[in-house]
C-alpha cells in the first residue's frame, strides 16, 4: 500500500573525538533521517550522509531534493516500486546518493516491517549468518591520537586495519612502525590517503619509504586518476582500492579489464542505496573484482544495519568491512539495539536478524 507520510529531518550528534583524514576533518554527524510512514501506522527509517568532497552533496540540496519528490515517493509500495524509479532515475541519483539512500532504506525497512519479514528477504537475499567482522580505522588527528586509538583496538584484539595517512612522512612512518612493531597474529594493512597526491611517481616513492606490508592503497591519486593506479598497483604490486573514484555500476567501464589491479569500497551511502550497492557488488563478482563494505564516518546503526545486507550477500569477495562504531564514535546512537563491534571487531547479528524490517528501534 501507498506510504501516508514521508518526513526528513537533519542527524546532529557531536562525535567523541574529532576524526580527520586528508580531505577533511569532522566533529560531528552530516546526515539525513527520513521516516516513512505507511497508511497502517507502521514506520520505516533511513539515513544518507551527504559529502561534497565524495559525491557533492550538501545536506541543503538534499532537502531540496527530497522536498522535490516527496509526493512521487508516497505512490512507492514495494520493492519492485524502488526498482523501477531507480532505473527510471538513475542519472538524477548520481546527483543525490546519499538522499535517495536514505528514502530507499526507509522505504526498505517500512516493507519489511508491513510484510513481517527481514530486509534481505525484501531485497531477495539470504538471511543474515553468523557475525561480521570489521575493521579498525585510525585516523590522522595527531601522533598521541592514533597511538590511543591503536591501544584501544589492540585491547579488543583486532588484526584488520585501515590507516589514514596525512602527508606528514615522519609520522606515518611512526605509525607504520608501532602496526609492525606489535607483534600482531596475522596482521592485514591498507593505508587511506584520500586522493592525497598528484602522480604515482610521488605516491610511489612515499609508501614504499613507510615499510609496511600492505593488502591495498585507498585512493592515492586525484579522483578518476585510472591510469595513475594502475602504474602504482604494478610498482607496488599491491591492488588500489576506489572508493571517491567509484560511485556507480557505470565505472566499471574504466577497470574491468584488469580486475586484480581493484578492490571497490561500497558505501552504501554513496552508491545510493542498498539496490544500486547489491549491483556493483553483483557486477564485482562476475568480473572477479573483490570489494570492502565501507562507512561513512558518522553513520548511526541505521546505515550499519542497511551494510550488512550487502556484505552478508558477497562474502565471498568480501576482503574487509567498515563501520559498527556505534557509540565508540558517536556521543549517543538513535537505534535501539546500537550495532557497533565488539571483540576481535566482530558483531553478532542473533538480535535482530530476523526481525522485520532492519529490526531496529529509531528514536525519531
Amino acid at each position: 500500500m501507498p506510504i501516508r507520510r514521508l518526513t526528513i529531518d537533519p542527524i546532529h550528534i557531536p562525535f567523541r573525538q574529532t576524526f580527520s583524514h586528508a580531505a577533511a576533518s569532522r566533529a560531528q554527524t552530516e546526515a539525513v533521517l527520513v521516516c516513512a510512514e505507511g497508511e497502517e501506522g507502521l514506520a520505516g527509517c533511513g539515513e544518507g550522509c551527504p559529502r561534497s568532497y565524495v559525491t557533492g552533496e550538501t545536506l541543503a540540496g538534499a532537502q531540496q531534493w527530497f522536498h522535490r519528490h516527496e509526493q512521487a515517493w508516497r505512490n512507492l509500495s514495494s520493492v519492485d516500486d524502488l526498482r523501477v524509479w531507480v532505473a527510471r532515475h538513475e542519472a538524477e541519483i548520481d546527483q543525490h546518493p546519499a538522499m535517495w539512500c536514505a528514502v530507499e532504506t526507509a522505504c526498505l525497512d517500512l516493507f519489511g516491517r508491513e510484510a513481517g519479514r527481514p530486509i534481505e528477504e525484501v531485497v531477495g537475499t539470504s538471511r543474515l549468518q553468523g557475525s561480521s567482522r570489521y575493521s579498525a580505522v585510525l585516523g590522522t588527528d595527531s601522533l598521541a591520537a592514533f597511538e590511543n586509538q591503536f591501544k584501544r583496538y589492540r585491547g579488543l584484539d583486532f588484526t584488520d586495519y585501515k590507516v589514514k595517512v596525512t602527508g606528514n612522512l615522519a609520522e606515518d612512518i611512526l605509525k607504520c612502525e608501532q602496526l609492525t612493531a606489535a607483534g600482531i597474529p596475522d596482521l592485514c594493512v591498507r593505508l587511506d590517503a584520500n586522493n592525497l597526491w598528484k602522480d604515482e611517481s610521488e605516491a610511489c616513492t612515499y609508501l614504499r619509504a613507510l615499510r609496511v606490508p600492505l593488502m591495498g592503497v585507498e585512493e592515492p591519486l586525484r579522483v578518476g586518476d585510472y591510469e595513475g593506479c594502475r602504474k602504482l598497483s604494478g610498482e607496488l604490486g599491491v591492488p588500489i582500492i576506489l572508493d571517491e573514484s567509484f560511485l556507480r555500476v557505470g565505472q566499471f567501464v574504466a577497470i574491468q579489464d584488469e580486475p586484480a589491479t581493484w578492490v571497490i569500497n561500497v558505501r552504501v551511502s554513496k552508491m545510493g542505496g542498498v539496490l544500486r550497492s547489491l549491483a556493483v557488488a553483483e557486477r564485482a563478482k562476475a568480473l572477479g573484482i573483490p570489494i570492502i563494505v565501507g562507512a561513512q564516518v558518522g553513520e548511526t546503526s541505521i546505515l550499519t544495519r542497511a551494510a550488512l545486507t550487502v556484505a552478508n550477500a558477497y562474502r565471498d569477495i568480501l576482503v574487509a568491512q567498515e563501520g559498527a562504531f556505534g557509540t565508540y564514535l558517536l556521543e549517543r546512537d538513535i537505534c535501539h539495539p546500537t550495532l557497533m563491534f565488539g571483540k576481535e571487531g566482530r558483531l553478532a547479528t542473533d538480535s535482530f536478524r530476523s526481525a522485520p524490517g532492519m529490526g531496529l528501534t529509531v528514536a525519531t
